[in-house]
């Protein structure tokens, strides 16, 4: 009965440990999924202020020819 007894505390330290790593890991995961979402926003932004730095610079461009002709 000993052994079994033993057995039983191991195993219940094992699965605890195994239980802390899993936790872990999904809270990693959890982190890096948010902080993909929030650098794929932050992405999108970038894309917009280049789009409309892309226009004032065509506007820019046709004012200095115009004024240069």
């Amino acid at each position: 009965m000993a052994k079994k007894d033993k057995l039983t505390e191991v195993s219940t330290k094992i699965g605890s440990a195994l239980g802390k790593a899993e936790k872990q890991a999904r809270l990693r995961a959890h982190k890096v999924a948010k902080a993909g979402v929030v650098a794929k926003e932050e992405l999108h932004e970038i894309t917009k202020q280049v789009e409309a730095l892309k226009q004032q610079l065509a506007k820019t461009t046709k004012r200095l020819k115009k004024a240069l002709s």
